[in-house]
């Protein structure tokens, strides 16, 4: 059942999602040439949990997969599409892009969001697909008004990514999310126009659009976490936890 949120409950997950954001924002001074990617998860856990907060993701299990998530982040780079492990053995290196997912539970509520980085000078075709990606969610964000459905929300994601030719992820979506990290509605990358779950004012969503340089078949590794895309195209991945309002919707973890 998709819960509307008092305003108290708002301002809770107004906290979590600034947590979520410094986050990000460490991360984006922190990532480099050389660093491994399970030194960037020791330093988020750090600042979450000085925060007053807790790592939403470390010890999380889902259906079909009875492996508890052993990182506060999720760290996917280059054709590893999301959920990716924190490994010591796993050093970024000029060139790449990695997309960080983080959520953070604070006072009973969730705060998520992910942001892809470049890593040092990355090439044309990269810069793009980050471009594009992260105006996609923006138009996303731009649809989510009260009235408005969630085919609202993802037809402006598909019908840009599409149109500068590239491809979406159908296999995974954007989320509700409140006292649980993932509540209803589903709200996918794509979709038509009116159709799906009706908007209202206090529904809160995490809008996370999944974009690829290839084809749009994704796989899953043996660690039964990490997806990866079946060609080995770039993937990239932006998401903002947002509150509809009665106008245009607030942004509650703002990491940009």
């Amino acid at each position: 059942m998709v819960t509307l949120k008092k305003d108290w409950e708002i301002d809770i997950m107004r906290q979590a999602g600034r947590i979520v954001a410094s986050v990000l924002e460490l991360l984006r001074e922190r990532i480099q040439p050389g660093i491994d990617t399970a030194r960037l998860d020791e330093a988020a856990s750090e600042l979450i949990e000085r925060s007053g907060g807790i790592p939403a993701f470390k010890g999380y299990t889902m259906p079909g997969c009875p492996i508890p998530f052993p990182g506060a982040l999720c760290i996917s780079i280059n054709e590893e599409v999301v959920h990716g492990i924190p490994s010591h053995e796993r050093a970024l290196s000029e060139g790449d892009i990695v997309s960080v997912d983080v959520g953070v539970l604070y006072k009973g509520y969730y705060g998520d969001a992910a942001c892809t980085y470049p890593v040092g000078k990355v090439s044309p075709r990269k810069e793009a697909l980050l471009r594009v990606t992260l105006e996609s969610l923006h138009r996303a964000i731009a649809a989510a008004q009260e009235g408005k459905t969630v085919g609202d929300i993802g037809h402006a994601v598909e019908s840009y990514v599409i149109s500068q030719g590239f491809s979406l992820v159908r296999n995974y979506c954007g989320h509700g999310i409140g006292r649980r990290l993932h509540e209803p509605p589903q709200v996918p990358n794509y979709g038509r126009p009116g159709n799906g779950v009706t908007l209202k004012r206090g529904m809160t969503i995490a809008i996370e659009p999944m974009v690829l340089s290839g084809g749009e078949e994704v796989v899953t590794l043996s660690d039964r976490w990490t997806v990866v895309t079946a060609d080995g195209a770039d993937a990239a991945h932006f998401e903002h936890t947002v509150l509809v309002t009665d106008g245009e919707a607030e942004i509650l973890t703002p990491w940009e």
